[in-house]
């Protein structure tokens, strides 16, 4: 995982969100196999769960249950892979963008300042192995920094993951 601001990245961003990328597709998988602690090929209540939260959903017991329900193929209170697959899926595609962001935001901004500071950066950096030393880090904090505050608010941030060549 990189720090930068590919091109890519902001193609992907920009691109019309009709199909899921392999690696998305993989990540699904992934959580799948990997939650799957019994390996019967079927999730069950606590392993739903926990895949979803992985995958970045945080569902309420009833709405696990409701799932659980709705995809039961047997009465056993399991899902299977190819139904996990289909939701995780209209999920992932029905994900607001904005919030999303908004959500990375605050995974920089730990210390709830609403900015996100050289140390914030630094942090970051060192948690993803990132070995950036601070003048690289400063040098994109102002490239990006519209109030010439030394630091990225909410809205430089949006404006950064939202453009577009």
């Amino acid at each position: 995982m990189s720090l930068t601001f590919s091109n890519k990245q902001k193609q992907k961003r920009s691109a019309a969100r009709s199909d899921l990328t392999e690696e998305q597709k993989q990540e699904i998988k992934e959580a799948f196999e990997l939650f799957d602690t019994d390996k019967d090929r079927a999730l069950d209540y606590h392993e739903l769960k926990v895949a979803m939260r992985a995958l970045g959903f945080d569902a309420k017991k009833a709405e696990v249950l409701k799932i659980l329900r709705d995809h039961d193929k047997d009465g056993q209170g399991l899902i299977e892979f190819d139904d996990f697959s289909k939701l995780m899926t209209e999920r992932i595609l029905n994900r607001d963008p904005i919030e999303e962001i908004r959500k990375a935001f605050q995974l920089f901004d730990d210390d709830g300042t609403g900015k996100i500071s050289l140390r914030n950066l630094r942090r970051v950096a060192k948690e993803i192995g990132e070995n950036i030393d601070d003048d690289e880090l400063q040098a994109m904090i102002d490239e990006f920094d519209l109030d010439q505050d030394g630091e990225i608010n909410e809205q430089e941030f949006l404006a950064i993951m939202t453009e577009t060549d």
